[in-house]
């Protein structure tokens, strides 16, 4: 008996050194939301880009470490069977002293040197709803540096296998991007025909005692075409108690989209929410959305 607890024991350890269980991640935001897209309002109810997921590393020989991803949005509000499925950010890659690479899917550097900024995302007032470069791109390969005197690098180069092309998103990053640890965020960004666009983009965020503010600045040319556009950003967070008030203006040459937000949170991984979106096109029906939901992480 002894001898037979013993192996067992030397084998789970054996296990739990060499075989790193993932992490199984996600979350459920759903809102009840009055949306009138110009032709008349409805109610309905929103998956605000609701996801599961799980992610894990391990150690190999050399320093080196192996690193994972499978991300998928589901649709908890509407859809149902494999309608409620979208992959997101999915791939493998091997990081080191050199930095990271990683193989697959996933957001360019561009997409991810907003750092935490867009105070809006996944809903209504997403940045990504009048601005280009919100991408999340398959058959890519991303690379990150090592922090050099606090600044990182990075690369996204996107093949193109039916054209047999590339595009390539270029980015530096400084400071905190959730600005929770650090008073700081800089982001400079650059795409070069990633889905049809070059985009230059340029983020800044500061926290000064319980405000936080952001501005972001961008210039998108289609390449094909050769029209292009301005356009600037510019949001604001306050924090009183378990409340955080929020508000964002962003605007795309005459084009011009207003938020306002509250969440209150309930406990360490969940919140109420609401907010109130507008978006007034030079052209075309106004816009706008006022929403009541519930998050929770898991």
């Amino acid at each position: 008996m002894f001898r037979k607890l013993l192996a067992t024991s030397i084998l789970a350890a054996m296990s739990s050194s060499v075989f790193a269980a993932p992490e199984i991640y996600g979350k459920v935001n759903v809102s009840l939301q009055s949306s009138d897209g110009g032709d008349g309002a409805i109610t309905e109810l929103k998956s605000n880009s609701s996801r599961i997921g799980f992610q894990g590393s391990e150690e190999l020989e050399g320093g080196l470490t192996v690193v994972y991803k499978y991300e998928m949005q589901v649709d908890v509000a509407d859809e149902s069977g494999e309608k409620n499925l979208k992959s997101r950010n999915q791939y493998i890659g091997i990081k080191g002293s050199f930095g990271e690479v990683l193989l697959g899917r996933n957001d360019t550097v561009l997409k991810q040197s907003q750092g935490k900024l867009d105070i809006f995302s996944d809903y209504e007032g997403d940045i990504k709803n009048m601005w280009k470069g919100e991408n999340r791109m398959s058959d890519s390969v991303t690379y990150k540096s090592p922090k050099i005197s606090g600044v990182q690098f990075g690369v996204s180069y996107i093949l193109d296998e039916d054209n047999d092309d590339s595009a390539v998103s270029l980015s530096a990053v400084y400071g905190d991007k959730a600005l929770k640890k650090g008073k700081y965020y800089v982001g400079a960004a650059f795409d070069s025909e990633v889905k049809g666009y070059d985009i230059a983009r340029i983020t800044l965020g500061a926290k000064v005692s319980d405000v936080k503010i952001g501005l972001m600045l961008q210039s998108q040319e289609n390449v094909e075409t050769g029209a292009d556009a301005s356009g600037v950003l510019v949001n604001g967070q306050y924090k009183v108690g378990a409340y955080n008030l929020k508000a964002q203006f962003q605007t795309l040459e005459d084009d011009n989209g207003f938020s306002l937000g509250a969440d209150r949170k309930l406990g360490k991984n969940t919140k109420a929410f609401a907010f109130y979106t507008t978006f007034t096109p030079d052209a075309g029906e106004d816009e706008s959305y006022l929403a009541l939901g519930l998050e929770h992480k898991f």
